[in-house]
């Protein structure tokens, strides 16, 4: 099975619908797959009703974020060494490709067939993370010897000169003799410096010109981009338009746009409107709704008729140099879905002209149709009255963009096309034209609120007797009971961290991933009773609340904080623009999904009073310090 076959719905592969097995026959349009069942019969599914029928389901994986970062960099060098087998059309593969593979790897081949059929199993690259033995990093060298190792490691081995790992050995084991000691086995010095991170290796031995030629993003343009969501492009844009708030109808100013755009059809993927000025949180929401089946946004929107047929994994997402996508939580996320992620070099603007010109003709749109637009610059305003004209609230922007999108844009002719509509031009890439063989239909993602939380922010935290506290705010559910005061699995001394997922939009509620399960456990606050609120509203309350003197990690007095700001936003709505923004950019905040009903948290324990300073303190800025872009 290849990884075209895992991903995407073609001849061959191997689905599931509910608990019953298939495997594909045909495609007979775009929204129904021929089917046959293991005893032979047939029949004709919708395909949003199949998923890859994986032995191991993709959420029984670990979170990447938990995987030690030699470990992560392995699994990356074990996946593009067989990375050529993985993308080979099924059934194309044979013994003479793996042995090859092997030996260019100089790995034996049971070795090879081992690592496809753990990548095959889930089609996740963080499948090929090795299991660690228990005592994987503990020493059992003495003291003296493993001095000498790592002096003569760096010293001797990690040089221009470039010595091989056998007289690395040797110079250890004269070494020891010099001085005494017992030498290691060089089977010990061998994985010693296999470990060594691949890039920092090359980088000592090499220069840095060899290491930044492996390790760097591929630059130029898009070779590559010629079958859909082979790349995928997104970038942030402020609109060229002023919103009013959706209770007096007054000017707010303009929100934010943040697309995902496919290259090859030159469909957009997936976008996020935003008052919030563009971070990691709008990109990960952004590549969430690009992979993801669009049937229930449009539902919501009340445009179920206009199509939207773009979804699944892309192989690259290009970007700019933005700083959200050189964090691990974006970065991590989309490699363990086997994503590449590339960044156009600085000062070269022309590798990112697919999107930019993507958002001149969204721009263009608005200036032409849109009350209150901004314009793209002062000589076409001119004397136009923006502010005066505006009469679009966020919610509306949004769905005006979505009919735009799908009923107007992704059915005109692209010069980039060859004159065909994006959908067209999807549609040929998916089914095939002209003799020419399409790729199929991308497969769903199976755990698609996995997904959605894999591209959430995310901090560490232990698990106390009163549960888990962000920012003075505790969280509680029996669920997590037996993870009070555990210990690093690693250390005696040390309490275990667990990774906690959170929306910045909505904190009532946080994820904790369970190592043992492999899922995420929702975590709501300790006290059911108080209010959802935002990330930006909590740091707002500290800050009033430490300017008067009084301890912010009381958390009562950040909630009745929030309540007072809240009041004072509503009743200044009226009279400022930049408090009707805020008022509206909570609303938005609030429409984040919401959490499954909790059952009241009787069992709570008691919550010890904490004065400790909190670790995003010093980030905090006051509302008055916002100011419009």
């Amino acid at each position: 099975m290849s990884l075209l076959s895992l991903l995407r719905l073609i001849p061959g592969a191997s689905v599931r619908a509910g608990q019953d097995r298939y495997r594909v026959i045909d495609l007979v349009s775009a929204g129904e797959v021929l089917v046959e069942s293991p005893n032979g019969t047939r029949r004709s599914i919708k395909a949003v009703d199949l998923s890859p029928d994986f032995s191991v389901p993709v959420q029984s994986q670990a979170d990447v974020l938990s995987i030690p970062p030699k470990a992560w960099e392995r699994a990356l060098e074990t996946y593009e060494g067989i990375r050529p087998l993985i993308e080979m059309a099924p059934g194309s593969r044979n013994r003479k490709d793996v042995e090859a593979v092997a030996k260019k790897l100089d790995k034996s081949v049971a070795t090879v067939y081992r690592w496809l059929n753990q990548y095959e199993e889930t089609g996740l690259v963080s499948s090929l993370v090795r299991v660690e033995r228990k005592d994987k990093g503990t020493s059992k060298l003495d003291e003296q010897v493993e001095a000498v190792v790592k002096e003569t490691i760096e010293s001797f081995y990690l040089t221009a000169q470039r010595r091989s790992v056998t007289k690395t050995s040797f110079e250890i084991r004269k070494k020891c003799k010099e001085k005494g000691l017992s030498p290691p086995a060089e089977r010990t010095v061998t994985n010693r410096i296999f470990n060594i991170g691949g890039e920092y290796k090359l980088r000592k031995r090499r220069g840095s010109k060899a290491a930044d030629e492996k390790y760097l993003p591929l630059r130029g343009s898009f070779p590559n981009a010629n079958y859909p969501l082979a790349v995928v492009q997104i970038d942030h844009t402020p609109m060229d338009v002023i919103l009013v708030d959706d209770v007096h109808r007054k000017p707010i100013g303009r929100p934010f746009l943040t697309v995902a755009f496919d290259v090859c059809t030159k469909m957009a993927a997936g976008f996020y409107i935003s008052l919030d000025p563009p971070g990691a949180l709008a990109t990960g929401l952004c590549l969430s709704q690009a992979i993801l089946g669009k049937e229930a946004y449009l539902i919501k929107l009340g445009v179920e008729h206009l199509p939207w047929p773009l979804y699944g994994l892309m192989r690259t997402i290009h970007t700019d140099n933005a700083r959200e996508f050189r964090g691990t939580m974006l970065g991590k996320a989309a490699k363990n879905f086997g994503i590449i992620c590339e960044r156009r070099p600085k000062g070269q603007p022309r590798y990112g002209g697919h999107v930019e010109r993507m958002f001149r003709t969204y721009m263009t749109e608005v200036h032409n149709e849109i009350p209150g637009t901004t314009f793209s610059n002062v000589q076409q305003k001119l004397e136009y009255d923006s502010e005066g004209r505006a009469i679009m609230t966020l919610d509306a922007l949004n769905k005006w963009f979505t009919i735009f999108i799908l009923g107007v844009y992704h059915q005109q002719p692209h010069a980039g096309n060859d004159g065909l509509p994006p959908l067209a031009k999807w549609n040929e890439g998916i089914f095939g034209a002209d003799g020419r063989p399409g790729t199929g239909m991308p497969m769903r993602v199976e755990d698609e609120e996995k997904l959605r939380l894999d591209f959430l922010p995310y901090i560490l935290r232990t698990v106390q007797e009163y549960g888990i506290r962000i920012e003075g705010i505790d969280y509680w559910t029996d669920a997590i009971r037996r993870f009070v005061h555990a210990l690093d699995p690693n250390s005696i001394t040390k309490k275990r961290q667990f990774i906690c997922r959170y929306d910045p939009r909505d904190l009532s509620k946080i994820w904790l991933f369970d190592p043992d399960s492999k899922k995420y456990v929702e975590i709501p606050y300790r006290d059911l009773s108080r209010a959802a609120i935002s990330k930006w509203e909590l740091r707002g309350a500290k800050v009033f609340l430490r300017n008067k003197s009084i301890s912010a990690t009381n958390e009562t007095l950040i909630f009745k904080s929030v309540d007072e700001m809240r009041a004072v936003v509503e009743s200044e709505a009226e009279k400022t623009k930049s408090a009707r923004r805020m008022h509206q950019r909570q609303k938005q905040w609030k429409k984040a999904p919401p959490s499954k009903p909790a059952a009241k948290n009787a069992l709570a324990p008691a919550i010890p009073v904490s004065t400790a300073d909190d670790e995003y303190e010093n980030d905090i800025l006051p509302f008055a310090s916002i100011r419009e872009s």
